[in-house]
């Protein structure tokens, strides 16, 4: 499915079953989504992680609207506790078989978003790795200096922060150098295609969660 059709998607279901409290259909999405990332071949630690990671603020809702609430709710207590795996399972449909890379290019061509925004993305992602680096190397000429710079250091930071700010001037200079300009049309070397079938798919899926939605509790 094109990555821009979703991402809209998730949004819509996420915005949805916010306005809308139905615990049937919140387990049912969280099954379904299941299936699908089971049926995509997801690594076992990976869906581990997306199962784990959402426990302690679904249990910290349960726990507050249930066990200390002067007016307990049990109903609205799992409605709410299984939201939060809704949301998290969402993202990770999008993100299960989509790149950073994919999902940047989707939003300029298909989205119309300014080629500038698709950009400034990839450069970030490609900037990563090189800050990466950096900071090691700070804090490995920091400790040949006697000096340990921890995870919350201030001067750790200002110094990344000026690595990443000579990068990106670097960046920008090379990019002009290569005649690029905002406004003018650019040729496509990746194209992600819109069809008829992620319509399909994504009308489909909308109307069977708004069925759900409305006729169940």
């Amino acid at each position: 499915m094109n990555p821009s059709l979703k991402f809209i998607l998730a949004f819509i279901i996420s915005l949805e079953i916010s306005l809308k409290a139905s615990l049937t259909t919140n387990l049912i999405i969280i099954v379904a989504i299941l299936i699908y990332l089971l049926l995509k071949k997801i690594k076992p630690k990976y869906l581990l992680s997306i199962l784990v990671a959402p426990f302690i603020a679904a249990f910290t809702i349960f726990a507050t609207l249930y066990w200390f609430s002067p007016h307990p709710d049990k109903y609205f207590a799992w409605v709410l506790s299984t939201r939060i795996y809704v949301y998290v399972l969402t993202i990770s449909c999008v993100m299960i078989d989509t790149s950073a890379v994919e999902f940047a290019r989707s939003l300029e061509q298909n989205l119309h978003l300014p080629s500038k925004f698709a950009y400034g993305v990839l450069a970030a992602l490609n900037i990563v790795p090189q800050m990466q680096q950096a900071v090691k190397k700070i804090r490995t000429n920091a400790m040949m200096r006697g000096l340990y710079l921890s995870f919350w250091s201030p001067q750790l930071y200002f110094k990344a922060i000026i690595v990443a700010l000579n990068s990106a001037e670097n960046l920008a200079q090379g990019m002009q150098s290569h005649g690029y300009q905002e406004e003018a049309l650019r040729s496509t070397i990746v194209k992600i295609p819109l069809t008829k079938k992620d319509w399909i798919i994504f009308i489909t899926v909308l109307i069977l969660v708004n069925i759900l939605l409305f006729c169940t509790c």
